[in-house]
């Protein structure tokens, strides 16, 4: 008899088909406070992060845009606005309490002419081969299962010359910011988890699920091996979150 194959649920291992929910569970909990849980852990700072990885998009006017795992929206909303009345940008997520505040969120900042909003799993994406000019993922990898079958799709449904830019977290490159990073992470996360939303424990999961999650090194490997090219990354906040860019060729 076989072992049962499993992953990881930040620390625990669970049977591999449970992640998926266990991390729907973690969204749906967190929905509707999700933009505010943001700029209270990071200062803010997630929105330069996502304003750079918008730079590095190229995205032009007429382009199709992938913003997969994109919750809230607020990429896609920037995208919108960058592609213009010829272009289409596609809001994603496996969520669907996050995709209704996404939806919402569109709506409300005139963006519904132009965007579709669809839910999905990163693994087997539903899209046409050759669809996308750029495919972006921001604070979504980790929670991925297979990522590695996650990176072939994303390929696939790329245009030849698209672009992948994956946001995430990664691994300091100071041993001193790293032990900072540990103790406020651990430390206060929780707690205010807790007291936004009622929920200490999806953010206790986030902490670890960032340990969890392959370093700069390693994923620029996997962007390679799923079979991009030009494979690259770039450090921010001293390597507490790394943006990778791969082409399609």
């Amino acid at each position: 008899m076989s072992e049962q194959k499993t992953t990881h649920f930040g620390y625990q291992q669970v049977a591999w088909e449970e992640k998926q929910k266990k991390v729907a569970g973690v969204f749906r909990s967190v929905a509707r406070r999700y933009d505010m849980m943001n700029d209270l852990i990071s200062f803010g700072s997630h929105r330069i992060l996502k304003r750079f990885t918008i730079e590095m998009a190229g995205i032009r006017p007429g382009h199709t845009v992938l913003d997969l795992a994109g919750g809230t929206g607020d990429l896609a909303i920037k995208f919108s606005r960058l592609t213009g009345d010829k272009g289409l940008v596609v809001l994603a997520d496996i969520n669907d309490a996050m995709l209704g505040v996404g939806r919402d969120r569109l709506f409300d900042a005139g963006c519904a002419h132009n965007s579709q909003v669809v839910q999905v799993n990163g693994e087997c994406l539903p899209f046409a081969d050759n669809t996308f000019n750029c495919v972006t993922i921001a604070f979504g990898l980790r929670n991925i299962t297979d990522k590695d079958a996650a990176l072939r799709s994303m390929l696939r449904v790329l245009k030849p010359g698209g672009r992948l830019l994956v946001l995430e977290f990664s691994k300091p490159t100071s041993d001193t910011v790293g032990k900072m990073y540990d103790a406020y992470s651990f430390a206060v996360w929780p707690r205010l988890g807790k007291a936004i939303v009622n929920d200490s424990e999806s953010y206790k999961y986030l902490a670890e699920s960032i340990r969890m999650h392959p370093d700069q090194e390693t994923l620029k490997q996997m962007v390679t091996d799923a079979g991009f090219i030009r494979s690259e990354y770039f450090n921010m906040i001293g390597g507490v979150v790394a943006l990778h860019r791969g082409f399609k060729s």
